[in-house]
């Protein structure tokens, strides 16, 4: 059936595409405005348009046709759906950059106001999408962007996804005793962003070993061209192929099975139920899965929000990609992004730096709904208050209590250390979120305080200037003079006042605890302060609540993460925003890191920026 649906909305595709030149869909119809995953609350209510359905977005992929293109839409259409915006899909029925070209130029002439696009190519469309931009069009790009700022990029890391896929083909070729020969590579072409970093990734794989690495051919992601090329490949000798997207891999595989000689390794990239078959047939090693319906989903959430007037300074988010062999399809992940499956009721502990704020409840409540959908045991055993003897304790109890992971937000870099160390001797798997400590991990999970407090503080300069205050003092509310996040977000902090003309004072620590921070921010008050920052959820309401008392709301008051009553001190005009953090996709996240190092993976101590947005009135 399955199979069925996405032939028919091929065809569909198709049709329409050979029509007009550019492919459509049925708009998306709903009200529900849900959070967005890995940043703020997203809703289309304050468009530009007026009304949320008054919002029209245009999806421009490579082609109508490939199924990555199609499950890319797909998830767009989910994310119009929750948010209420309309998402056309206006793709080509082939890879062209002319029809590429036309499709931009007939979203600017129909009055979309944003365009999501997956490029051909960096340069070709930019012309077009330059002419967009400045007619207002908001641009984000979703798997390969063109040489033009665009306000966001979803896309996968393609050079550590083709390495991938090089050490995979390698990894096969030793295991059956090849050790040098020819391999083959079939790309798109060589100005596909995308592809281009893939083929490069996989290339490097190969440095210093013993094969032959032979020139590219390009088969333009059709499927029946990159069979003939890898047919030429095979006469020649090679010993493994790589095929750089859908059509490649499919005309790969292909290949390998009309010649019968599985003995020639195969490695390609994205999913199809054509590509599985070859792989579950031997065809195929394996192929490099990306996550397109996460590229739709969060294109359409990042060109609302820009739509809204709001700053996502050009930020590139990867995706994910997985490694998926045979053995029923099972996906091995190899970055962000990828599935995840528990083999076991695996034992993981939460430890944050207390249970009491917002933010560490919050974070929780990612953690036990991932832990709900992979069927393993999360226990939030953390301390009632920010000590570090209790944080220590608590590790202590989860290696006693034998627990398999600890997801661990460390109150400091330092006390706390000894105690993962001993408990990652003992083969315990560690993970960070929001803050880590001075002790490898398996992952860490968290914001980029630094460029989040630099915002924060640009956030504060431009309220002083507007209302003309370019000089006076400035307070600083942190936590303390260890916890690593706090302290990078009061350093990005102090360094957007560089080289401005405001005093930034001696900072104050209120260990988090909103009573003991207004009385700090009281004291800044009574010095005659024309702003103060409050570096976490504690701080802030501290900030924000001596404000209040001193009825000065002249004073601007900034801070970060996000709880009512901070939300309420922002609508009583006492703060003016707030950095909001995302500590639901931490625990999620953490979660799933957690999961995948128990199983046997190798994260590689990534850290991801889990993502913060400035929220005010």
């Amino acid at each position: 059936m399955k199979k069925k649906l996405l032939a028919f909305v091929s065809c569909a595709a198709l049709l329409a595409a050979t029509i007009t030149g550019c492919g459509g869909s049925k708009p998306a119809e709903s009200a529900a405005a849900p959070a967005e995953s890995g940043t703020t609350e997203t809703t289309a209510a304050a468009a530009p348009a007026g009304a949320s359905g008054d919002v029209k977005i245009a999806l421009i992929t490579m082609d109508s046709i490939d199924q990555h293109w199609v499950t890319l839409n797909e998830g767009a259409q989910k994310a119009a759906a929750e948010l209420g915006v309309t998402v056309t899909f206006m793709s080509p029925n082939t890879k062209d950059d002319a029809q590429q070209i036309e499709c931009v130029n007939n979203a600017v002439a129909g009055n979309y106001q944003a365009i999501i696009v997956a490029a051909n190519g960096p340069d070709a469309i930019s012309s077009a999408l330059k002419e967009a931009a400045s007619s207002g069009v908001k641009i984000v790009y979703v798997d390969s962007p063109a040489n033009v700022d665009a306000e966001a990029t979803f896309s996968t890391d393609n050079e550590a996804a083709g390495k991938t896929a090089g050490e995979e083909m390698i990894k096969a070729l030793e295991a059956a005793g090849v050790t040098s020969g020819k391999i083959g590579i079939v790309n798109v072409n060589a100005a596909t962003d995308s592809t281009v970093k893939r083929e490069n990734g996989f290339r490097s794989a190969f440095e210093g070993k013993g094969y032959e690495l032979m020139e590219t051919q390009y088969g333009e992601g059709d499927a029946a061209k990159s069979q003939t090329i890898a047919e030429n490949y095979i006469t020649q000798g090679v010993v493994g192929i790589f095929g750089c997207n859908e059509g490649s891999t499919t005309g790969t595989g292909n290949a390998i099975k009309a010649a019968g000689d599985t003995s020639i390794i195969g490695v390609g990239f994205d999913k199809s139920d054509a590509i599985m078959n070859l792989i579950d047939d031997g065809y195929l090693l394996c192929t490099m899965a990306q996550n397109p319906d996460v590229m739709g989903e969060e294109g359409v959430k990042a060109a609302v929000k820009a739509l809204e007037g709001e700053d996502l300074g050009g930020k590139v988010t990867d995706t994910g990609v997985s490694v998926i062999k045979a053995e029923g399809g099972a996906a091995a992940p190899a970055s962000g992004g990828g599935s995840v499956t528990a083999s076991k009721e695996w034992k993981i502990a939460l430890i944050t730096m207390d249970s009491i704020d917002q933010h560490w409840v919050t974070l929780n409540e990612g953690a036990q709904k991932t832990a709900k959908e992979l069927g393993v045991t999360v226990t939030f055993m953390s301390p009632n208050t920010k000590d570090d003897a209790q944080q220590i304790e608590c590790v202590n109890n989860a290696v006693a209590g034998n627990y398999e992971a600890i997801i661990v937000a460390a109150n400091g870099p330092d006390a706390i250390s000894s105690a993962l160390k001993e408990a990652a001797s003992s083969g315990v798997k560690i993970v960070y979120v929001d803050s880590p400590a001075n002790v490898d991990a398996e992952a860490t999970f968290s914001t980029d305080n630094e460029a989040a407090g630099k915002t924060a503080g640009e956030e504060m300069i431009k309220a002083l200037e507007a209302a003309g205050v370019t000089s006076g003092k400035i307070g600083i509310v942190n936590v303390n003079a260890a916890t690593d996040s706090t302290v990078k977000r009061e350093n990005g902090f102090r360094s957007a006042f560089e080289g401005k003309g405001y005093e930034l004072m001696e900072t104050q620590y209120g260990e988090g605890d909103a009573a003991k921070s207004q009385t700090i921010a009281e004291n800044y008050i009574t010095q005659g302060v024309v702003g103060i920052f409050g570096c976490n959820e504690g701080s802030t309401t501290g900030t924000g609540n001596a404000i209040k008392a001193a009825g000065d709301t002249s004073i601007i008051g900034v801070g970060f993460d996000k709880s009512d009553a901070i939300m309420n001190l922002i609508d009583d005009g006492y703060l003016l925003c707030t950095m909001a953090q995302n500590p639901d996709v931490m625990g999620e996240e953490g979660v799933k890191a957690a999961v995948k190092a128990l199983e046997g993976e190798s994260l590689g101590g990534k850290v991801t920026d889990t993502g913060v947005s400035v929220l005010t009135k």
